[in-house]
């Protein structure tokens, strides 16, 4: 269970919006150093903060919570001690994820892996009734949601959207910095005449002014504030939908992976693993106790198996 220090380290990250996952013990056969109910925190560079196992078995965990960072989905990982070939893994039937680790020296060991990814976030600039609109059915809908000034609003190119409503005050620097910080929804709430008015005056490439959605939102035959912001969501919902989840819902690049070369797990290729540069090439370790021997056998030159 997350809970001390390793809880407010939790609040800390969902409050500074940095994906991360929960890892939690949940069933531990003897002989093992972990009980059911330890617990970590897994970031997206590997770092591992809290115990949920030795060396070997975080290697384990590490990896596995990269893939589910990637996929944004939970699950039961079974550390299973012994060699069932480099890399090997098997799902059950009830989804359990079964990973047969070579150098694990204790029992098997159950843990539950949640990735918690920040809200996708929403920004409105503008104070007008349909950008209060906006703001409060985004939130009901599980947005995160920033309103403000139009000169005040740094858009980012995890958000979500950028939905501007501010009766053309500020309204085209704005929307340029949201289309050239590569937003996937950048809209303008105006006529389409003045929409098409506001997109051919933007100061970026053609590309990028197709990109505004202008007027804003479906064509829904909206006319109150209220109703604009329906449309406004049902496009915004369909133009994610329609193309890869956006950064907030992905933080995590695909996972690049390397086999051991002494004991043949399988680790993640990233900074956090224990690695030798040797020859131009560069060999990742489930532990430090592995990069020693492979160091010692490559000494003697006999590094290979």
């Amino acid at each position: 269970m997350i809970r001390g220090s390793l809880a407010r380290r939790v609040e800390e990250l969902l409050d500074a919006r940095v994906a991360f996952v929960g890892a939690t013990v949940v069933r531990a056969k003897h002989p093992t150093s972990v009980r059911p109910g330890d617990a970590a925190i897994v970031l997206a560079d590997g770092t591992i903060e809290g115990f949920v196992g030795g060396a070997c078995a975080q290697a384990s965990v590490r990896l596995y919570a990269a893939r589910a960072l990637e996929t944004g989905e939970p699950l039961l990982l079974r550390l299973v001690p012994g060699d069932g070939g480099a890399g090997e893994e098997d799902a059950e039937p009830d989804g359990t994820v079964v990973a047969h680790n070579p150098c694990l020296s204790g029992g098997t060991v159950e843990l539950f892996l949640e990735p918690q990814l920040p809200p996708p976030r929403v920004v409105v600039a503008g104070d007008a009734p349909t950008a209060r609109a906006v703001e409060e059915l985004a939130r009901a809908a599980g947005y995160e949601v920033v309103r403000g000034d139009p000169s005040e609003i740094e858009p980012d190119a995890s958000d979500a959207a950028v939905v501007v409503a501010s009766h053309g005050v500020g309204e085209e620097s704005v929307l340029v910095r949201a289309l050239e910080r590569g937003v996937g929804y950048v809209a303008l709430v105006s006529s389409a005449k003045r929409g098409a008015a506001v997109r051919d005056s933007l100061d970026v490439p053609t590309e990028l002014r197709r990109k505004l959605h202008a007027p804003a939102g479906l064509p829904l035959g909206a006319q109150t504030p209220t109703e604009i912001a329906i449309a406004i969501l049902a496009e915004l919902v369909t133009v994610t939908r329609a193309q890869p989840a956006f950064p907030a819902a992905a933080p995590a690049a695909r996972v690049e992976t390397a086999v051991d070369p002494v004991c043949g797990m399988e680790v993640v290729a990233g900074d956090s693993t224990p690695r030798l540069e040797l020859g131009g090439e560069t060999f990742y370790f489930c532990c430090e106790g592995c990069r020693a021997t492979y160091a010692e056998r490559h000494a003697t030159g006999t590094a290979r198996r």
